[in-house]
């Protein structure tokens, strides 16, 4: 009898375990809500608009606009130069509110993010670089391959666990362990948010569906595609001022529609920067908002390349600055 409870028990186990869907598989279909429910949202809702169906009034538009601008900037600001490079130091209040709004972009969990950033700093554009366009030929099929790659197709690749090596920081810190595992609560919230304000400003459920369409899944394909643009665009396309150990380029472009990310190949030169935008005339929106945190002591330790610095990384054949 005990032989055969334990046989049933056995059976049952792998029966649960063949039922359960591997992790991989999982992650697959969230990357793929991730990256093809905004499109087709948009889609829709420009068909809808085109055809005088539903059309978002200056109030919808201006929201989402403004959500594009603060959801990038949580990116930009928040998740990339905060929590992954640590360009500067922030109270837990700002850490908080940049988090949620980087969140509330939709591109991964925080964990997630910084993991693969930083994966894609210490292999960048080699073996092992998430989201390399140039590991493909050099043909032009497969450099349109490699560009799909970049920009979105390494979102449906198996999600590694470097974040064990390459994001201790992240796990090992409650308030950013937090933002992360409430990562789905943030991208509802952004969502459903600008449905609520728009519901409540015209007191009506068109609106709000409107609001939430716009505002919440609009806004977040377009803030994806300008980010992602940064990995593709920003290692195939543009000059370079450093000659680093990766094809990252400078795109000003880029730079202007992603708030002064699209300096990449500064930024590759001196990763740990603050500022992206090293010349007088490169817009950096990110650096100017973390100018404005630092001004009004929220902000301190700034790290910034010297003039000098960057004068004789210029020169140099060959530059990595931490």
């Amino acid at each position: 009898m005990k032989y055969l409870t334990q046989n049933l028990r056995t059976q049952s186990t792998r029966t649960a375990d063949r039922l359960r869907p591997p992790a991989a598989l999982v992650q697959r279909w969230i990357a793929a809500i991730t990256i093809f429910a905004p499109a087709i949202a948009t889609a829709l809702a420009v068909a809808l608009a085109i055809a005088g169906v539903a059309r978002p009034s200056r109030f919808e538009l201006g929201m989402t606009a403004l959500l594009c601008l603060v959801t990038q900037l949580g990116i930009t600001v928040g998740f990339h130069r905060f929590f992954t490079h640590r360009s500067f130091q922030t109270p837990s209040t700002v850490r908080l509110l940049l988090g949620i709004a980087g969140s509330m972009a939709a591109q991964g969990p925080l964990l997630f993010w910084v993991s693969e950033h930083r994966e894609h700093h210490q292999r960048s554009d080699s073996a092992g670089d998430p989201h390399s366009p140039h590991l493909n030929g050099a043909t032009a099929l497969t450099r349109l391959r490699g560009l799909w790659h970049a920009h979105v197709g390494w979102m449906l690749d198996p999600w590694g666990r470097a974040w064990q090596s390459n994001a201790r920081d992240i796990f090992g810190e409650r308030l950013s362990l937090r933002i992360s595992q409430f990562y789905f609560v943030w991208v509802a919230a952004g969502v459903l948010l600008p449905g609520m304000i728009a519901g409540a400003w015209y007191g009506s459920p068109k609106q709000a569906a409107l609001g939430a369409l716009w505002g919440g899944l609009v806004r977040i394909f377009l803030v994806h595609h300008v980010t992602w643009s940064v990995n593709s665009i920003g290692h195939m396309i543009g000059p370079r001022a450093f000659a680093t150990q990766d094809q990252s380029r400078n795109n000003g472009f880029i730079a202007l529609i992603s708030c002064g990310e699209g300096w990449h190949n500064n930024h590759h030169a001196f990763p740990s920067s603050a500022r992206h935008g090293l010349e007088r005339w490169q817009w950096d929106l990110s650096y100017g908002v973390i100018w404005l945190l630092a001004r009004a002591g929220l902000a301190h330790n700034l790290k910034l390349p010297s003039a000098g610095l960057v004068e004789r990384s210029k020169s140099s054949k060959c530059v990595e600055v931490a």
